[in-house]
């Protein structure tokens, strides 16, 4: 029995870590969401991680078709299909007007449009400015967070949404995905 204990808690203890070495010493927390689509198929994994440099997005995921496509995050962790309206509004601890391009500033939850070439593969590494993993004012919350992609690209500037058209992928951050 004792042989077997340390294969037993290796994957327990990996599911609740939350903090990750690098390589420099330091400590990253890194929260991960796998996405889908409304059918509840695979869609890909989103990563969020605090390194030293700054708190980073990693996207890999596979879009319907060819294309680009609006992306955001959401205040609640729920991606409930066919429409994922469960994941609420988009993520705005500082309740600031929608859009990248907006003359006041962009909110927390506005992110790059992702473009999906022929092989309909989208990839992304982002730096999120002023970006709060967890804690009161983070996406993390009690409800914790989610990324949905939407079906067109974000215009940047119409408030709420960016006219970014239907939720077609979602996934939740919470604090239990940490790894």
């Amino acid at each position: 029995m004792r042989a077997f204990l340390p294969v037993l808690l290796i994957p327990a203890l990996a599911s609740c870590a939350t903090l990750v070495p690098t390589r420099s010493g330091e400590v990253s927390e890194v929260v991960t969401a796998d996405l889908a689509r409304a059918d509840g198929s695979w869609a890909g994994v989103a990563t969020i991680s605090r390194r030293r440099d700054g708190v980073f997005l990693s996207l890999s995921a596979e879009a319907p078709v060819e294309g680009t496509y609006g992306m955001h995050l959401h205040a609640v962790g729920k991606c409930q299909a066919p429409d994922f309206t469960s994941a609420g509004p988009h993520w705005n601890p500082d309740m600031k007007q929608h859009g990248r391009d907006n003359p006041m500033g962009a909110h927390h939850g506005d992110l790059p449009n992702v473009t999906a070439g022929a092989d309909r593969k989208i990839t992304l590494e982002y730096k999120l400015p002023d970006f709060v993993i967890s804690g009161p004012t983070g996406l993390l919350d009690a409800d914790g967070g989610a990324l949905v992609i939407h079906e067109k690209a974000d215009d940047y500037k119409t408030d709420p949404s960016g006219n970014s058209g239907k939720r077609i992928i979602c996934g939740v951050f919470k604090s239990g995905n940490r790894s």
